[in-house]
């Protein structure tokens, strides 16, 4: 089985929708975003260890790219679960990282 298919895209109801949209302004808001590209996903992972289903978010930012997690699902995503802002550097990921989840 490949990485691939471990992390897999799941629901897409309403209710699922506006979790994501919820999760992606508080995003915005937490990090003082504009209109750029905010990606708010919810995966499923095979891999041992890690949690069945969590939500993993990227934006874009003075053309660096953010990205983090969180272990859970979306529709339980609290705006508490998002790192503080002061934390917005460390989430930068170099040009040379990949990830098959976002």
């Amino acid at each position: 089985m490949t990485a691939a298919t471990m992390l897999r895209s799941v629901r897409r109801d309403a209710a699922h929708t506006a979790a994501l949209d919820r999760v992606r302004e508080w995003v915005r808001a937490r990090f003082s975003l504009g209109e750029g590209a905010i990606l708010v996903a919810e995966v499923a992972c095979a891999v041992p260890g890690c949690p069945p289903i969590e939500t993993v978010i990227a934006f874009w930012s003075d053309e660096r790219r953010h990205h983090f997690k969180v272990f859970k699902p979306v529709a339980e995503v609290g705006e508490d679960d998002l790192p503080p802002y002061w934390l917005k550097p460390a989430l930068a990921v170099s040009d040379d990282f990949t990830c098959e989840c976002c």
